[in-house]
């Protein structure tokens, strides 16, 4: 149902539509969106949304043709280093720092 409201609200917005659109890579991209955010939060995605375009903005500007393997590339080590994502990091590191500084108890 999200999907398919997603893609009524795309055409609006960019104005048109052609096959291209269809493409593998833009499914690939949203996979990995969702896999460096985190797929445990809706925060996560959209951490992992931005991160890859940021991504995608640098290197389809300094190497054009290697955005797919880059791609490819940090998917392999999100799955393998990050497998909760950029969400998952936070959330251990900051049960981490709360175990390492546990709240102080008022003095009665």
């Amino acid at each position: 149902m999200l999907a398919g409201l997603s893609g009524a609200l795309y055409v609006p917005q960019v104005g048109i539509i052609n096959p291209s659109e269809f493409s593998p890579l833009f499914s690939i991209e949203i996979v990995l969106w969702v896999a460096l955010g985190g797929r445990a939060t809706l925060y996560g995605a959209v951490i992992g949304a931005i991160l890859v375009n940021y991504a995608k903005t640098i290197f389809t500007g300094i190497m054009p043709d290697a955005w797919l393997f880059a791609l490819g590339a940090l998917f392999v080590l999100v799955t393998v280093l990050l497998p909760k994502g950029v969400a998952g990091l936070l959330g251990h590191l900051k049960r981490r720092k709360e175990d390492d500084h546990p709240p102080k108890e008022a003095a009665a």
